[in-house]
């Protein structure tokens, strides 16, 4: 749908890093070379003004994922091929 699915490695949780509801999130690592299950960075932004770094699981699994979401999603990449 056009959301970029990330996992948390084994381990760790939304309990095991405070995460509360305050904070807001950056994704660092996302290029044009996007690759299934690619590891990438999310970048905590604390209330407090802290940041914390957190490596995560890139959940598009397959090659055909990677054309869905930069397409903007399935539906999208779906119309652009009926266009074409």
């Amino acid at each position: 749908m056009g959301v970029l699915p990330c996992q948390f490695k084994d381990g760790t949780t939304t309990q095991t890093l405070g995460l509360d509801g305050t904070e807001t999130y950056d994704i660092v690592g996302l290029s044009e070379s996007l690759k299934p299950r690619q590891e990438l960075t999310l970048v905590i932004h604390r209330a407090s003004g802290k940041e914390d770094r957190e490596p995560v699981i890139c959940r598009i699994d397959t090659p055909i994922e990677v054309e869905y979401y930069r397409h903007g999603g399935i539906l999208p990449f779906v119309l652009r091929q009926l266009v074409a």
